[in-house]
C-alpha cells in the first residue's frame, strides 16, 4: 500500500522560507518520478514542481521558477520542496503525488497523471 506523508508547512511572512517534505512508503521510491501540487481555497489544484525518477530532471511552474527547488533523497524515500521568497499568493495546501507506474512521466504537470496523493500540508504566507 502506497503512502505519502507531507510535513513542513506552516505560517511565514512574505519573503520567508519553508521546506516541505514528503515521505513515501509502499513503492520502490527511487524508480518513481514525483510531483508537488497545491490548491488554494476556491481554486483548482495546480502543478508546482516535479522531479524525474533519476533526479536529474526538474520541472517548475512559471509562478515558482527561481524561488522553489524540488529535490529527492532516495536513501530516505523522501522528496522535498524548498520554498524561498514566499508570497501571499503561495498560500495553499501543498500535496505530493506519485504516478501508478515507475519510470518516466511525460505529462508531469497534469494532476490526472498521478495516482497516489498525500494528505497535504498547509502553507500560509502573510503579507
Amino acid at each position: 500500500q502506497v503512502q505519502l506523508v507531507e510535513s513542513g508547512g506552516g505560517l511565514v511572512q512574505a519573503g520567508g522560507s519553508l521546506r516541505a517534505s514528503c515521505a513515501a512508503s509502499g513503492l520502490t521510491f527511487s524508480r518513481y518520478s514525483m510531483g508537488w501540487f497545491r490548491q488554494a481555497p476556491g481554486k483548482e489544484r495546480e502543478f508546482v514542481a516535479a522531479i524525474s525518477w533519476v533526479g536529474m530532471n526538474t520541472y517548475y511552474a512559471d509562478s515558482v521558477k527561481g524561488r522553489f527547488t524540488i529535490s529527492r533523497d532516495n536513501a530516505k524515500n523522501t522528496v522535498y520542496l524548498q520554498m524561498n521568497y514566499l508570497k501571499p499568493e503561495d498560500t495553499a495546501v501543498y500535496y505530493c503525488a506519485a504516478p501508478l507506474s515507475p519510470g518516466r512521466l511525460n505529462n508531469y504537470y497534469r494532476p490526472d497523471e498521478y495516482d497516489y496523493w498525500g494528505q497535504g500540508t498547509q502553507v500560509t504566507v502573510s503579507s
